[in-house]
């Protein structure tokens, strides 16, 4: 009956099946051992009627308008600038850091990009090479902004001190000289207006797209299906053959409050104190309009759902036997964060599907339909609530 089976209908797994389904005529089974689409962008009304994101926030930003067009057949969207604040020393600071975040935690009145450049330069420790995520904070801001916003943050996320963590994840994180406190810079910023799990529905609506949830990959016959599109962990795949690859997972605590707002932004960051790492306030990323308010406090754990993949030369080097089995293995394409290791933003993801399935027919990039997009359709819908927590 099918010509691909995806597994996961996360983005990954979501874009892969539209494309073959509704651009490539394929037919599709898309499984997913969750109760329900969107993998970890999942959002949903809790019992108070509050829009959240279960699985902690999501934020879409991007500087590629192919994924932008892309998603936008399959939603309207809010525009939205993320903020975000650490406290630290009693202080609510900008970060990434920036001069006002100099400014309020030394008492200073730095007016200009020179200014903050000098004093960056002032407290830089000078590194002969940059391998770790320590190095690339010290050789920047110095070693007190370093203890003060990045080390027990990075400790709480990760398990382990910056000095054991690769470059890559400090250098995510900006520092900038200038007032602009936006989490993000990139061109396209917004939220799906009704939400992460409408845009999927959308998505996933088609004729050759069947979906079977509650449904583990191992406890299907795969013989039966021509090719394989999977987005779980590599790893789980191979049954383990070399180990299990680490990966950082979360635990969530929602909570809601009688008050409109309880935070001046959408997330707070506590690098020093609490076993919890952020709260995020989510009716300043949905701009829903309600008496209370909703939160979530996250806390990362070794254990769980696999969400992040530790990135240290050890994991890389397991990681690669792994990809080395996945390259010889026949008529499966691994894709997503999962899958290939790696810890990619929603739209690296989608960019990374759309290229896989253009490989996989060797067809033109993906068309747009010329009478109606699928938006247009679902924006005249009311919004109704899905599974509540």
């Amino acid at each position: 009956m099918f010509d691909y089976l995806i597994v996961g209908a996360g983005f990954a797994g979501a874009v892969a099946a539209e494309q073959m389904a509704r651009c490539h005529g394929k037919k599709v089974l898309v499984i997913d051992r969750r109760n329900h689409i969107g993998g970890n962008a999942y959002d949903c009304f809790n019992r108070d009627g509050i829009l959240i994101h279960r699985y902690g926030p999501h934020i879409f930003h991007t500087n590629s308008e192919r994924v932008f067009q892309y998603l936008s057949q399959f939603t309207s969207w809010r525009s939205y600038e993320h903020r975000v604040l650490a406290s630290v020393d009693g202080k609510l600071v900008p970060i990434p850091i920036n001069r006002n975040t100099v400014n309020l935690l030394y008492d200073m009145k730095l007016r200009s990009d020179e200014d903050v450049e000098a004093f960056f330069a002032s407290r830089a420790e000078e590194r002969c090479s940059i391998k770790t995520s320590e190095d690339v904070v010290v050789s920047k801001v110095g070693r007190d902004l370093y203890e003060k916003l990045f080390r027990n943050y990075t400790r709480k996320q990760w398990g382990k001190d910056p000095c054991e963590l690769d470059s890559s994840v400090t250098a995510r994180i900006p520092v900038r000289t200038n007032e602009d406190d936006r989490y993000f810079t990139d061109r396209f910023q917004m939220m799906p207006k009704h939400g992460y799990t409408r845009m999927f529905e959308n998505m996933l609506d088609h004729s050759n797209i069947r979906i079977q949830l509650g449904c583990d990959f191992r406890d299907v016959e795969t013989s039966s299906f021509r090719e394989i599109i999977y987005t779980g962990p590599v790893d789980e795949f191979f049954g383990f053959r070399y180990g299990e690859l680490p990966y950082r997972s979360l635990r969530f605590r929602h909570k809601t409050f009688d008050k409109e707002y309880l935070q001046p932004v959408a997330v707070i960051n506590y690098p020093n104190d609490h076993v919890y790492t952020r709260i995020t306030e989510f009716k300043h990323l949905t701009g829903q309009l309600h008496t209370k308010t909703a939160v979530v406090y996250e806390y990362p754990t070794s254990e769980g759902d696999p969400y992040y993949p530790v990135p240290t030369p050890e994991n890389a080097a397991l990681y690669k036997r792994y990809a080395e089995l996945a390259a010889a293995t026949e008529g499966v394409h691994f894709v997503g964060r999962l899958a290939t290791y790696r810890y990619y933003n929603m739209d690296q993801v989608v960019a990374q599907a759309l290229t896989l399935c253009k490989q996989l027919v060797a067809a033109p990039d993906y068309a747009l339909d010329s009478a109606t997009s699928i938006a247009t359709v679902s924006n005249a819908l009311p919004i109704r609530p899905a599974v509540a927590l």
